[in-house]
């Protein structure tokens, strides 16, 4: 039996904005997080819900979320199976049914007041608009490593080669026509950490432009990324990513999942 929706039972109006959440062991910060995101939805004029998807934690995730308070705004929890954030954002974009759909990071480091400026493009005809923390007006508290900064601005060349023109491919803050994403994400086949680029890159070979928006974006203690394990991983994706944009796409609804080369994916 699927899953039920955890939301005001007088609530009938399907959601305008769906919002899903990839959580892998969040029992920590998935309250906090579920609180900001809700709050900020009751807010909007219009009918909103926001599902999580459970990346197989073995933590207190999965009943923090069956068991969250019933509201305006409808919680509701997808599990799934396949390791990685890449994997559990298609299965929550491919679960969602709103004109409008995004997802977000569950420790919320990117500041919520960002969804009003996001659904506005949305509604004027963008059909992605994400977070970047590379934007001229944004402001960024970054408690990160030189090394790791590094490896970031290596991520953000290769990136750029195949989504040309994005400045931030990695921000946990992307919102998109839902059509479009659920297009997108039924092709997705990269489960880690560089699954953000397959996704955009998916949706320009639809035709779409990336609109990128400034953001308020704080780090979050807690990451699990790591230079010194991860890039080598990263970067074979990446060439992934490259060779499989370059074959004749073919839209799957289990695309074969290569092998994770980053465990997780999570920030």
């Amino acid at each position: 039996m699927p899953p039920s929706p955890r939301g005001d039972e007088g609530t009938s109006r399907p959601p305008l904005l769906e919002i899903v959440i990839p959580a892998y062991n969040e029992e920590r910060r998935l309250p906090g997080g579920l609180l900001q995101l809700c709050a900020k939805l009751a807010r909007m004029p219009f009918p909103t819900a926001v599902i999580v998807v459970d990346n197989n934690s073995t933590d207190r995730t999965a009943e923090i979320v069956e068991t969250w308070p019933r509201g305006s705004v409808p919680v509701r929890l997808i599990h799934c199976a396949t390791p990685g954030k890449g994997a559990a954002v298609r299965a929550g974009l491919l679960g969602t049914s709103a004109p409008f759909v995004g997802f977000c990071d569950a420790d919320m480091a990117t500041d919520l007041d960002a969804i009003d400026a996001a659904f506005g493009l949305l509604l004027s005809g963008e059909r992605v608009v994400i977070g970047s923390r590379g934007h001229q007006g944004s402001l960024v508290e970054n408690r990160h490593s030189k090394v790791r900064e590094l490896g970031a601005f290596g991520f953000r060349a290769l990136a750029g080669v195949l989504v040309p023109g994005v400045s931030d491919t990695q921000c946990g803050f992307k919102f998109f026509d839902g059509v479009l994403a659920r297009e997108a994400a039924a092709v997705l086949r990269t489960p880690g950490f560089a699954f953000d680029v397959e996704l955009l890159a998916r949706c320009v070979e639809h035709g779409s432009a990336v609109q990128e928006i400034p953001v308020r974006w704080h780090d979050v203690p807690g990451s699990r990324f790591s230079p010194a394990r991860h890039t080598f991983g990263i970067v074979l994706e990446l060439g992934r990513i490259w060779l499989r944009l370059r074959a004749q796409p073919r839209v799957v609804e289990r695309p074969a999942w290569e092998p994770p080369l980053d465990p997780v994916g999570y920030p």
